[in-house]
């Protein structure tokens, strides 16, 4: 599935004195190829997360078109939206988003729990089982997520996020609490993702990423440019 951004920009109102316009994304293009790993790299307010939640899905811009193998997504209902990111997007937010309520399993397998039949939710227990055991946590199944690490919390979000099989990934951040072992795990793993076919897009500080891009942009002010 290939993503190509037209003129997406995004803005923001602040409050303070008098009404302030802040413009986190000037309008700009980019296109994300199926089978590609790209990374985005820049400083901590350069508008990269603001321009992967809206690459996502996940955050209308202010103007311009995200495309998804030529349809607007935006042009969507949000039901339609909505469906449409659970069966084709997985997305590995910054932070932590875990489901407290829930056991490990049970928050891989969510979107199943969200937008599926029980016996797809039944089959998908095995794939999770798998991606656990990739990620070294096949041990915490049982385990709530007050008992984890950061680490293991991130590694959860990223099996959540890739259980389906998406045939695009956004990873917000994935090796954030990472040890460098499993630094190395993750950035793997959304390689090989990648080298099967996936769309991955990476924004990440970690320049350890850089051998495992195929393409990398660089972020500054809300404005982007290829640096390879």
């Amino acid at each position: 599935m290939k993503i190509t951004a037209q003129s997406v920009c995004k803005e923001f109102i602040r409050q303070g004195r008098g009404t302030n316009r802040f413009v986190a994304v000037k309008p700009l293009d980019i296109t994300i190829e199926q089978g590609s790993l790209t990374l985005l790299m820049g400083r901590s307010g350069s508008g990269k997360s603001t321009l992967l939640n809206m690459l996502a899905g996940l955050l209308t811009p202010t103007s311009g078109k995200v495309m998804y193998d030529g349809d607007d997504i935006y042009a969507m209902d949000d039901e339609k939206l909505s469906r449409f990111r659970n069966a084709n997007i997985g997305v590995i937010p910054q932070g932590q988003t875990a489901i407290h309520s829930l056991d490990v399993l049970g928050n891989i397998c969510l979107s199943y729990m969200i937008c599926g039949t029980g016996r797809e939710l039944e089959a998908a227990y095995p794939a999770a089982r798998e991606l656990m055991g990739r990620f070294g946590i096949a041990e915490l199944e049982t385990a709530r997520p007050e008992e984890l690490s950061g680490g293991e919390l991130r590694r959860m979000a990223i099996a959540r996020a890739m259980l389906r099989k998406p045939g695009v990934i956004f990873a917000d951040e994935p090796t954030c609490d990472l040890d460098d072992e499993n630094t190395e795990l993750v950035l793997g793993i959304l390689k090989d993702a990648a080298r099967s076919g996936a769309a991955v897009f990476i924004v990440t500080h970690e320049r350890d990423a850089v051998r495992y891009a195929d393409v990398i942009y660089e972020m500054n002010a809300g404005e982007i440019g290829r640096t390879s």
